[in-house]
Order: C-alpha cells, then structure tokens, then sequence
C-alpha cells in the first residue's frame, strides 16, 4: 500500500454503543466487524453499509476486548468483570464461561484453529483456556510479569504478552522457555507484523517501538502521537509498509515504517483514539466517546 492510499478521512460512522468504544476488530475476510465497550455490550457490524447486524448481552462490567474465530462463527470476549466470554456468532449465546482471573481482563486471542484461548489481565498473568472441552479452568497460566498485562499475541507455538512493568514475553509452549525483552517503560499494546517477523509495541512514553522478533533488537521508534494515560492500540497496515496508531488528542497517524516519518494522520474523534485496526485495506477505530 502506497502512502496516497491510506485513510486520510472518515468513511462510515457506526452509532449504537453508550458510551466509550474500547476495541474494535474486523473478522478475518474483513467483510464485518466488531465493537465493545462500557455500555457492557458486544455489536456486529457491516462496516461498508453502515448497518448494525446484532448485539451480544452477558458482561457484568464493560467490554475491553473481543476477537472471532478464523471461521468467523465464534466470538471471545473478555472485561471488567474478570470473566472471558465464548460464544456462538449465529445465535449470540454464550457457550462457555472462563473463570480465573482474580481481577479485570485486559486482552484475548484465539489461536488459529480457534481451540485453545489466552487471556491478558490485571492479575498479571496470561492463561490458556480449552475451548473443546467442558472445562472453565484454564489449562496454562504464565504468571512471571511483575505488573498488569496489557496484551497477549499468538504464534503455532509461541505465546507474546506486553506488561506495564515494560516487558515483552514471549513463552515458546513446545519447549517451555521464556524469553523477555525490557523496553523500560510500560506497555500498553502489542501486535504483530503480518510477516511475522517484529512486534509493535505501544508504550506510554507516546513511543511505538518495533521489535525484531527473533533477536529483540529495537528496529526503530515512532512518535509524534499522544500515549501517556490510556491502553491505545497500534498495528502495521496490510502490507506492513506503515504504522498506524491512535492518539489521546483524538487523531489517528501513519508512519513509514522504515525512516519513522509521519505520513499521514488526521482527526477522527474528538476525544481518546482507543482502538485501530487494519484488515486488508480498511481502517476501523474506536472512540473515547458515546458514538
């Protein structure tokens, strides 16, 4: 993707949710996507028509993170009510409830076959979570972070948590070793190259930090954006040419991955940019704000 091609302003406003927007996720082809927040809800959009397509009704406490399955039938979700939700797309029931964490969940992933689930909370853990079995105690918990767990990513066989105490984990679950790389300030967000081969932190330093996955060298640095108080998301665009990343200031930015220049970057909310996201060649975000 070229810079003329980035998003440079809005093309659909998606209302329904009360309150703030704190994630928003397009489903794998990118045809639909997913939204949650403080109003305790899950919805399902069709994002090109602009047409809500269902709510899903469970959470005690806010919505801080869904993800669907690759088949695009299962949804997970987690919150402030310390629970990770599994549910059916079709129906909107809930199939599963995952109890274990002592305290708010932050973040969930599936895996690529949509079996097993980890979770990232404010106990500062991650946990695995069997979704073919009955069971809802989780099957693995990694508990060596030394503060709140902000993020987790998924590789066939590693496990990749981002921490307030600075730290990127990654757990290799074949032979049970760890590996952390400090980038000495806290970590809000992570998220993967669509090569495979760096992670993107988001820190609140108002810095994203690209990691070369293999070695943990600092492969370069990006700021001009606002990060100092809230968990904002970051991503590489679908060609991995660009950085995209939210903003306190309410402005969505771009960088050129290789030289860190800002490209592009335009208002799209008046308050707190929380969520982005980047399917194939769409941009999703979500708000700070009732939308």
């Amino acid at each position: 993707m070229s810079t003329t091609e980035l998003p440079r302003k809005e093309t659909n406003v998606l209302k329904g949710h009360e309150g703030a927007v704190l994630a928003a996720r397009f489903n794998g082809d990118g045809n639909y996507c997913l939204s949650c927040g403080k109003d305790r809800t899950i919805r399902l959009w069709n994002p090109h028509r602009g047409i809500h397509v269902k709510t899903y009704k469970s959470h005690g406490r806010e919505v801080r993170d869904v993800h669907v399955s690759p088949d695009n039938s299962k949804l997970i979700s987690c919150g402030g009510d310390r629970q990770i939700f599994y549910w059916d797309v079709a129906t909107g029931r809930v199939i599963r409830k995952f109890r274990g964490h002592d305290s708010e969940v932050n973040a969930v992933k599936f895996n690529e076959y949509a079996s097993v689930v980890v979770s990232a909370g404010y106990d500062q853990s991650l946990r695995a979570w069997d979704c073919r079995s009955h069971s809802t105690e989780p099957i693995q918990i990694i508990d060596s972070f030394a503060d709140s767990v902000m993020s987790v990513c998924l590789t066939k066989t590693e496990i990749i948590g981002g921490s307030v105490d600075g730290t990127v984990r990654t757990f290799d679950i074949r032979i049970g070793r760890e590996i952390s790389d400090d980038l000495g300030q806290p970590v809000n967000c992570i998220s993967m190259s669509n090569d495979g081969n760096c992670i993107l932190a988001s820190c609140l330093d108002s810095t994203l930090r690209l990691l070369d996955r293999s070695t943990g060298e600092l492969l370069q640095e990006y700021k001009g954006h606002t990060c100092k108080s809230y968990k904002l998301d970051c991503c590489l665009t679908n060609t991995d040419a660009h950085v995209a990343g939210g903003s306190e200031d309410g402005f969505i930015y771009f960088w050129d991955l290789v030289d860190a220049s800002v490209v592009s970057r335009f208002r799209a909310h008046s308050s707190v940019v929380n969520a982005v996201c980047f399917p194939l060649s769409l941009l999703f975000d979500g708000t700070q704000k009732k939308s």
